[in-house]
């Protein structure tokens, strides 16, 4: 499906005076790239995770197919759940290594279109393309020139939102996918927002969805009316965070990543715990993962950091500086789990975090710890 929506017109011609960014997104893209290699599974139902083995796997969907999501399989899904609602799903292991070269050869064809660019994860981007069309219109023909070089050079369909800023294209981008593409100009943006679900603001999950139902607020409309101040009350800066999106206003500039100056990993539980069990698990998990981006890095680190999140969305976060760098995965769980002992038996946990900074790259004089791989 190609699906090609503009809000608006407009009749400039000349470098817009105003914004103009892209988000690319491309569609379901781990299982589309699997789809691209093996013609076999083209019209299936593909899901892409662990083996479900039978149905008691306890592994989770890291994407699927549109065809599998007919079935009612999501991301993020225990695969488990994906195997009840579709056993006859064809269920493949991630292979990122594949993933990431293909992601490689995509951004680098965005590049091509303009040198305002920030990748954003392995299989989206944001471009800015300001100084390259005038108004909206020519921005539509060169985000659909964006589409159709993917498409021949990779095989693979993606979806763009056009706007004015990071936010709104974004959402754009997930508005008619797959192979969609929406334009909103900036006098658009209210009348695009104001219908749709607060879940399609970007940080909104399903929890924060459900609170702010319980406030009767459903759409982005009832969400931009609502009482700023009471949702400072209730959520803290991201009350007014989401206050500020729910209108529009988002002043991010689109700008490639630098220097890495911190690494961390976080982990929203499904259901807010204060189980000291789980609680170990998630940040051993958690330190893992930090970990892993290290080694490949090369860093050395002095200090690490504890986020925790409690179930009334207060937000808190510890840090600790080593005398020394330090490469160690031990010494990130032992420190992290000191550093939790502050917030233990004061309420049930929403979100754990865990990061690594002030960095030191590796000579060829030093040794990295990798026992754990």
């Amino acid at each position: 499906m190609n699906t090609f929506t503009i809000l608006g017109t407009s009749a400039k011609s000349v470098p817009s005076k105003t914004r103009i960014i892209l988000h690319v997104d491309m569609d379901s893209f781990y299982s589309s790239v699997e789809v691209r290699d093996n013609s076999q599974l083209k019209g299936q139902p593909v899901v892409v995770g662990s083996d479900p083995k039978n149905g008691a796997g306890r592994g989770v969907v890291s994407t699927c197919s549109y065809e599998a999501r007919e079935f009612g399989i999501r991301s993020g899904m225990p695969v488990s759940k994906a195997y009840k609602l579709c056993p006859d799903a064809v269920f493949l292991p991630v292979n990122m290594s594949l993933y990431k070269e293909v992601s490689k050869q995509i951004m680098e064809i965005l590049r091509e279109f303009t040198d305002r660019f920030q990748q954003v994860s392995v299989d989206e981007a944001y471009l800015d393309v300001s100084m390259q069309v005038g108004d909206h219109a020519a921005a539509s023909k060169f985000a659909q020139n964006i589409k159709d070089e993917i498409l021949l050079r990779e095989g693979i369909t993606c979806s763009i939102g056009v706007a004015p800023n990071k936010l709104v294209a974004k959402i754009a981008s997930d508005f008619q996918k797959p192979d969609g593409l929406t334009v909103v100009k900036p006098e658009d943006v209210v009348d695009f927002l104001t219908p749709l679900p607060v879940s399609r603001i970007p940080g909104i999950g399903k929890k924060t969805a459900d609170i702010l139902k319980s406030m009767d607020v459903e759409t982005i409309w009832d969400l931009a009316a609502y009482d700023v101040q009471l949702l400072l009350e209730r959520f803290g800066k991201f009350g007014i965070k989401m206050h500020q999106m729910a209108r529009g206003i988002d002043k991010a500039e689109v700008e490639e990543r630098g220097d890495v100056k911190s690494i961390s990993n976080e982990d929203t539980f499904d259901e807010d715990t204060a189980d000291p069990f789980v609680i170990g698990q998630v940040l051993d998990s958690l330190a893992k993962s930090v970990h892993v981006s290290l080694m490949k890095n090369k860093f050395l680190f002095k200090t690490i950091t504890l986020k925790v999140r409690f179930e009334d969305f207060s937000t808190y976060t510890r840090a600790r500086s080593l005398r020394v760098y330090g490469s160690d995965i031990d010494l990130i769980k032992v420190t992290v789990k000191d550093l939790m002992r502050e917030f233990m038996g004061k309420g049930k946990f929403r979100l754990l975090g865990v990061g690594v900074s002030n960095f030191e790259k590796v000579d060829g004089k030093q040794k990295l710890i990798t026992d754990f791989l």
